[in-house]
């Protein structure tokens, strides 16, 4: 008899942490780690000094929250503005700054988008996302999908940046269990600017002159049809 794989709500957590730390860790060519320990919560909540929330739904519905010192959202921002060719003397200090916002808005971004392309890959559902609200906070903000979930369970992980400054994930969603029947091949994610290099050196090859030599052989044919 044929064993089943089983995929909890746990293991879509870590599809999630792997997101966060694969993205961060490429967009600011630093090192961004997870703890290894979860912690079961009750609510989901944005608190100081930046938060970030994200909706999605489809297979699945959740909430994902990301809460950011200070430090660790200037760390991120700095790093990831420098790796573009930004000078340093140009770069934001406070982490109020609307650039910093935006540079997070978009890591974020970044990130849901490699979470909700593993999840069609490996679990082959489609979750869809809302755009990532940024918000710097002097005050914690309880958030809460459990309207729309029957059993919701709630987690959060420390995740730990290259200058130990720390962040916080949280995840809200539905108590689930997909359970693999039968063995499918998962396609490997197609990586869109690939596809425009590939077709720009095709575009430019099928523009280069022919050879002499092709030419010639070329002329050569047209020639013999001629009976020349």
């Amino acid at each position: 008899m044929k064993k089943t794989k089983t995929i909890t709500t746990d293991d879509i957590l870590l599809k999630l942490c792997q997101s966060f730390s694969g993205v961060l860790s490429t967009a600011t060519e630093t090192s961004i780690n997870y703890s290894a320990m979860v912690q079961k919560i009750n609510k989901t909540s944005l608190k100081p000094d930046i938060g970030c929330f994200v909706l999605f739904d489809g297979g699945f519905t959740g909430l994902v929250v990301a809460n950011f010192s200070q430090h660790a959202a200037l760390e991120l921002y700095q790093e990831y503005m420098l790796k573009m060719g930004i000078p340093a003397d140009e770069l934001a200090i406070l982490h109020t700054s609307d650039d910093v916002s935006n540079v997070l808005g978009e890591l974020m971004n970044q990130v849901i988008g490699d979470f909700t392309s593993k999840i069609r890959r490996e679990l082959q559902i489609s979750i869809m996302q809302n755009q990532p609200k940024m918000l710097a906070l002097n005050k914690q903000i309880l958030l809460s999908v459990d309207t729309n979930l029957d059993r919701p369970q709630a987690r959060r992980v420390s995740f730990t940046t290259q200058k130990n400054n720390i962040f916080y994930l949280e995840l809200a969603m539905d108590k689930t269990e997909f359970i693999q029947i039968e063995e499918f091949e998962q396609h490997a994610d197609v990586d869109p600017d690939s596809l425009i290099e590939e077709e720009q050196n095709k575009k430019t090859a099928s523009n280069e002159p022919k050879s002499a030599a092709s030419v010639s052989q070329s002329e050569q044919d047209l020639l013999d049809e001629l009976g020349i």
